[in-house]
């Protein structure tokens, strides 16, 4: 299945330098499961996605961290995922175990994200972000990125780039343990 939104919420991530190379992917529910980006894609080329069923059944080639997904599915009713590596966001992970935005639209929209632990592809990675996203429609895997729920891929884009604005000002203002530019 080929689904035309995946290539352009995935040029937009490029474009934003949410992403870089052939790292992140994303996903959206369906009948019966949800369906993903596949291992190693480039999310701003077109590809043929992946079915997760209900029952936790990957299709072969699906995305490495396609456990995440299914758990964030299980735990939530987001109807779509975006899992991105926004440096900001990364480099924040390693000096918070939560980021409390101070910039208006990130206080309004996502007023506290989860920083959780867990090496990717992980099932400890897997419960720890499905914890985290019933609490805050965006959480960062330490060292790792973020993964962000929406209603549709759109929404969980524009959610990424909001975490990522929001932990630039925190580091633009000195909030990076007084490092800043």
């Amino acid at each position: 299945m080929q689904n035309k939104e995946f290539e352009i919420i995935g040029k937009r991530l490029f474009t934003e330098g949410l992403v870089g190379g052939n790292f992140g992917n994303m996903s959206i529910r369906s009948k019966n499961g949800f369906y993903v980006t596949p291992s190693g894609s480039y999310l701003d080329e077109p590809c043929d996605l992946k079915f997760v069923s209900d029952d936790g059944k990957p299709e072969s080639g699906s995305s490495s961290e396609w456990r995440v997904h299914y758990k964030a599915y299980s735990m939530t009713d987001a109807s779509a995922i975006v899992h991105a590596h926004p440096a900001m966001s990364v480099a924040a992970s390693f000096y918070f175990d939560e980021i409390v935005p101070i910039d208006s639209e990130g206080k309004m929209l996502c007023p506290i994200i989860p920083v959780v632990s867990g090496e990717p592809g992980t099932d400890k990675l897997a419960e720890n972000i499905g914890l985290a996203l019933k609490k805050s429609p965006v959480a960062i895997a330490r060292g790792h990125g973020t993964f962000v729920t929406g209603n549709s891929l759109k929404e969980a884009y524009l959610m990424t780039s909001i975490a990522e604005h929001a932990c630039k000002i925190i580091y633009l203002t000195g909030g990076f343990g007084g490092r800043s530019l």
